[in-house]
């Protein structure tokens, strides 16, 4: 079989796969360039004061959270690719809804209670798409990509994410630039959230010419269908053999198949601080928060919301930079790397808050501290979580982690108002904290899992009756 064409198969694939983390960027960031038209329609005139609002502009996040739970269910029952359907389907409805809260049941720009939550459920809904969508992208990316380019092709995801947000911030910014406040406050925002509907449609069609993967496929004893998907994707039967081979024995290897502790605790405990990690040291405050940061800094309205877009611009180069590396140097060097970065953004934004100065040094800390990120914890954290779960507990174990990423990624979200209120300089240093602190759990606690096989890396976790589960996997690293 021909290579390039092999290559170019599980690369357009992968780049279908990718429009999940697309959406995601792109539901979770147009609340930026909203977030304050909404609370000056749904929150402001109904006498609501910072709470509301934190919970309005982070209300998607709990859908994150039921999706992230949920999604290990359909994963295991209807497919990675059915769910991944169903998301695209959630996206939709979502954006639609967001825009037109009013729809049926409430008059148009008559604000009221009943109005308010059923924009906040418009915005769940999409957050249930997204948290599917988060856990089975990754996880539909790295069972279909060949072992020597998995990092390559899963980073491909969280560079969709950036780019959707990137994308988003130019659509705000085109959608506000020029125009009264009055205007963007009564219809400027619905556009911004209609505006999603475009690529969910996109998705939502392109998902039926994707295959399933493999491994799912093994797992429900299709083992015809999973070796036709494998010869393509790898480029000879022989491979496909091989590779065939080694899923069948990882998923025989265990007898307590539905168990998730099944391969020891250790496993899902760090996929969970991996998550928690990588929502704790505050990226989604810069990205849902952006032009409110700049602009309390000194920016006005509209050059806050172009400083949004340098910084999204500055986002896609550096997790191409990701995208380049993380085959080549390794998961671990490039999160030590990117959290040693956030802490100096982070802190260096904390120091500008606390004595108040103002300008282009905000700009320059908050672009080092998100560059950072996307360089290193942005793409990683996924590859790390496609990665590290064994086959037989894959699904429901990344439904755990990312439930807890998604359950951080709100709690940290919807408290910023309400810590910025108290102290600029506590808040920002805190995010500058859990930065160094995840540089110990890196170099204490994570495995490299470069030029590995999916089958190979369960040999991380597997138990042995004499020896300890849960600190085995060290003498590995």
């Amino acid at each position: 079989m021909n290579t390039k064409k092999n290559h170019l198969y599980v690369f357009a694939i992968a780049l279908i796969a990718t429009l999940g983390g697309l959406l995601f960027g792109y539901d979770t960031a147009v609340i930026s360039g909203a977030e304050q038209s909404v609370e000056v329609y749904l929150i402001e005139s109904l006498g609501l004061g910072s709470f509301i609002h934190g919970l309005t502009v982070s209300s998607a996040l709990i859908g994150c959270i039921i999706g992230g739970l949920i999604s290990g269910f359909f994963s295991n029952n209807i497919g990675r690719k059915n769910s991944l359907i169903l998301a695209a389907l959630l996206f939709l409805l979502s954006a639609l809804g967001s825009a037109y809260p009013e729809f049926l049941f409430f008059d148009f720009n008559e604000p009221t209670m009943g109005l308010l939550i059923m924009f906040n459920f418009y915005r769940i809904l999409g957050g249930v798409g997204v948290g599917i969508a988060s856990a089975i992208s990754p996880t539909y990316i790295g069972e279909i990509s060949p072992q020597e380019t998995r990092g390559k092709l899963v980073s491909w995801y969280q560079f969709a994410v950036i780019f959707g947000q990137l994308v988003v911030y130019f659509v705000n910014w085109g959608i506000a630039n020029g125009q009264p406040p009055t205007w963007i406050n009564q219809f400027g925002w619905r556009f911004m959230f209609a505006s999603e509907a475009i690529p969910a449609l996109l998705f939502f069609i392109l998902l039926f010419y994707v295959p399933e993967t493999p491994r799912y496929l093994v797992l429900k004893n299709k083992k015809d269908q999973a070796f036709n998907i494998l010869a393509k994707i790898n480029g000879s039967k022989e491979k496909a053999k091989e590779v065939l081979s080694d899923i069948t024995a990882s998923l025989n290897a265990q007898k307590t198949s539905g168990k998730l502790f099944a391969f020891g605790k250790t496993v899902v405990i760090v996929g969970v601080l991996l998550s928690v990690f990588q929502q704790f040291v505050g990226i989604n405050v810069a990205l849902y928060y952006a032009p409110r940061i700049f602009e309390s800094m000194g920016a006005g309205a509209n050059a806050s919301m172009l400083q949004t877009v340098i910084m999204g611009v500055v986002n896609v180069g550096f997790t191409i930079i990701a995208i380049q590396k993380v085959d080549k140097w390794g998961r671990k060097p490039l999160l030590i790397i990117g959290s040693i970065g956030m802490a100096i953004g982070m802190f260096g934004v904390a120091i500008l808050a606390q004595n108040e100065i103002f300008g282009i040094w905000t700009l320059i800390f908050i672009v080092l501290y998100t560059a950072s990120f996307m360089m290193s914890w942005g793409p990683v954290c996924w590859v790390l979580l496609s990665e590290i779960f064994p086959n037989k507990i894959r699904g429901q174990a990344m439904a755990i982690a990312v439930a807890a990423q998604w359950a951080a990624n709100f709690f940290i979200s919807s408290t910023y108002p309400a810590m910025i209120d108290i102290s600029g300089g506590l808040t920002y240093g805190f995010y500058g904290l859990m930065s160094v602190i995840s540089v110990l759990f890196v170099w204490k606690m994570v495995p490299e899992t470069k030029g590995k096989s999916l089958e190979q890396l369960e040999s991380l976790w597997k138990k042995e009756d004499h020896k300890n589960s849960d600190t085995q996997y060290i003498s590995n690293m």
